[in-house]
């Protein structure tokens, strides 16, 4: 049986995939997908493409874009989720923090540089005015690890989506000061070099079978209860996030590639010369 090893984050926005697995159909088409979690998000999925440990990435639009445009030779094979994905601004419950106003010259946490933590730092940054160059990152590589940061004080604030954050600050760990959605869609599947010219078909089976299940997906009886049992959520939080959710089916759209690769370039997050094809 033909494999494929596909990497993403332990979220919500990918049980479409898990249910594909337990459900077995991958293997009913002949293909046998191999889950392989990355708490670390987008930079640590970047870095398994660029090592071929991985074929496809579940991953942050504009972050494998800018690793794409510095030298990843990845390819965008769809999109994913074509909503924007909604980041929460946290800080820490106990801090001085109040609003996000507060947050001009403080340190954002992130998980690595080059992940969508970091990217979005800078784009939320830019947008309210602020001077990028006195960005003081600070490197945490997960949730947890930035939960101690922030408690001990080593880093000031940390952007993750809004929803599996949610839990946190239900109990009082994290306080949300801000939303930030991002301006494109949340999730693409890239592919590696190698897959796209060695695995052309399990890709197609790949593609063909989650978007069979995406394109039902918000349907399917209970799903809410489901969400909200596996990823510790509120069932009214789960049934918010899902009206405000859309899967896609189709190529991500040559207008959203720009507008990240426009907004890179802005930051010098990107060569200024670069053209993505």
């Amino acid at each position: 049986m033909k494999t494929l090893k596909v990497g993403g984050v332990p979220e919500h926005f990918n049980l479409p995939i898990h249910l594909c697995i337990e459900e077995g159909l991958f293997k009913a088409e002949g293909l046998e997908v191999q889950w392989v979690e990355f708490p670390g998000g987008t930079g640590a999925m970047n870095a398994a493409l660029r090592d071929e440990e991985i074929d496809v990435a579940v991953i942050l639009t504009e972050g494998i874009i800018r690793d794409i445009a510095n030298g990843n030779p990845s390819k965008i094979i769809q999109n994913y989720v074509s909503s924007p994905l909604i980041w929460g601004v946290h800080v820490a419950a106990e801090s001085n923090y109040d609003r996000i106003d507060d947050l001009k010259d403080a340190r954002p946490a992130i998980s690595r540089f080059g992940s969508g933590s970091h990217v979005m730092a800078f784009i939320q940054a830019h947008q309210l005015g602020w001077d990028t160059s006195k960005l003081e990152c600070v490197v945490v590589n997960n949730l947890d690890n930035a939960i101690v940061a922030l408690q001990n004080k080593e880093a000031d604030y940390f952007m993750w989506e809004h929803f599996t954050t949610k839990p946190l600050v239900d109990r009082g760990i994290f306080r949300r000061v801000a939303d930030f959605p991002t301006p494109w869609s949340s999730f693409v599947f890239a592919a590696t070099e190698n897959a796209t010219k060695n695995k052309s078909q399990e890709l197609s089976i790949f593609l063909k079978t989650i978007n069979t299940k995406t394109i039902i997906f918000k349907n399917i009886e209970g799903i809410d209860h489901i969400l909200a049992e596996r990823y510790d959520q509120k069932l009214k939080d789960i049934q918010k996030w899902l009206s405000l959710t859309h899967w896609s089916q189709k190529a991500l759209p040559k207008e959203e590639i720009e507008q990240v690769v426009d907004f890179l370039k802005e930051l010098n997050m990107v060569e200024i010369n670069y053209y993505f094809e």
